[in-house]
């Protein structure tokens, strides 16, 4: 399976990239090996099924790149750095779950965790400052809207993240609060959910605007099937009604910066 799935816009293209590095599920075979079958079975802390929630964002112009191999490989939002095979909340392999569940009957040695980095981390993060750069080539700038999900730690509907005002403008980030807001959703900025190293990373970069844009699970999964032993559902009537009211917030997002 390719590492990513790449959609382009479908109408004429605005200057932006959504990023979703973590809503992919495959898991090849070696490494599945190496996972506890319970985990296997719900890979909690998924975001899950971003890519079918904003599956309409080529249609408005956007240029989406989506990761199709899950988390637990490779983090693509943490940094390479010391060390690697650690925190679920730092390391670029996590040795545990974001509430400290064990993952591992056998873990990764040093050699595999090397080729998981060149095999599956940095090809992708090469597509992604490709894009950018091909943005800011062509327009001059380029936002970047990376997106996730969560469950616990706040309750709160939306949670965006600049680093507290350092990835993107005041103009964007009160933009996209507004439409988000104007829709019925509790949004807060930089709690708990601050922007990770992708949001970080690329939003130093001259020219781009960066913004982390997570969405509560309750938003748009059944509640009663969060955190169970086994994968949420797409095929719920919450779904898809949070699908019609995303459609029109990014709607009224690319409005209200381009026309």
């Amino acid at each position: 399976m390719q590492l990513f799935k790449l959609d382009q816009p479908t109408v004429k293209a605005l200057p932006i990239v959504a990023n979703i590095p973590h809503s992919g599920l495959f898991i090849p075979e070696d490494i599945a090996a190496k996972f506890t079958i319970e985990h296997l079975k719900s890979l909690p802390n998924s975001d899950w099924h971003l890519d079918k929630l904003y599956d309409f964002l080529p249609n408005l112009g956007i240029t989406v790149l989506q990761a199709t191999h899950n988390r637990y490989i490779v983090d693509l939002n943490r940094q390479i750095k010391q060390p690697l095979f650690g925190s679920f909340w730092s390391s670029v392999i996590p040795k545990n779950t974001a509430f400290n569940r064990n993952i591992y009957i056998h873990e990764p040695s040093e050699e595999n965790i090397q080729e998981r980095i060149e095999k599956y981390y940095l090809p992708y993060h090469h597509q992604l400052k490709k894009l950018l750069d091909e943005k800011i080539e062509q327009f001059g700038k380029v936002y970047l809207f990376d997106l996730h999900s969560f469950c616990g730690l706040i309750n709160d509907d939306v949670c965006l993240g600049n680093v507290n005002n350092q990835t993107c403008s005041e103009l964007l980030i009160s933009t996209v609060d507004k439409c988000f807001s104007n829709q019925g959703l509790q949004v807060v900025r930089n709690k708990t959910f601050v922007g990770g190293y992708i949001t970080r990373h690329y939003g130093e970069m001259p020219n781009v605007e960066s913004l982390q844009i997570e969405v509560r699970y309750h938003v748009y999964l059944q509640e009663n099937q969060i955190d169970k032993p086994q994968p949420p559902s797409s095929q719920v009537i919450e779904f898809e009604a949070a699908k019609r009211k995303f459609d029109n917030i990014f709607n009224m997002i690319v409005s209200k910066i381009f026309y």
